[in-house]
């Protein structure tokens, strides 16, 4: 299982950024995908997920409104589009694979990337 993070960067307050996840080694529209992000001294937060046929997707409040998750199984990526960006959302972001089709709070990840990171700062 591989998943490659791409995408992060420097931007402004109030810019958008795209993250990109490469996924291979398994048969991706089986399994349901997150994103992760771990800000400076704090521990992993899960910050969207998707099921594995795309359809039902969730959002951590913080980010709900301003971020978008996606995924192409036929092209094998994820990814994350991020709106209206804010200085709390400076972190390394990660993506990963869950256990099971659907993802819910608990759902356990089984693997995920080196991550991207993605500071937020005029």
């Amino acid at each position: 299982v591989q998943l490659v993070e791409s995408g992060g960067g420097l931007v402004q307050p109030g810019g958008s950024l795209t993250l990109s996840c490469a996924v291979s080694g398994f048969t991706l529209g089986n399994y349901g995908l997150l994103w992760l992000r771990q800000k400076p001294g704090q521990g992993l937060e899960r910050v969207s997920s998707i099921s594995g046929g795309g359809l039902k997707s969730s959002y951590a409040d913080s980010v709900r409104g301003r971020f978008t998750i996606s995924r192409d199984n036929n092209r094998k990526m994820l990814w994350l589009q991020m709106n209206n960006l804010k200085p709390e959302d400076t972190a390394t972001y990660f993506c990963a694979k869950a256990r099971t089709f659907l993802v819910d709070r608990r759902t356990e990840i089984t693997h995920r990337g080196e991550g991207t990171r993605v500071t937020v700062s005029s």
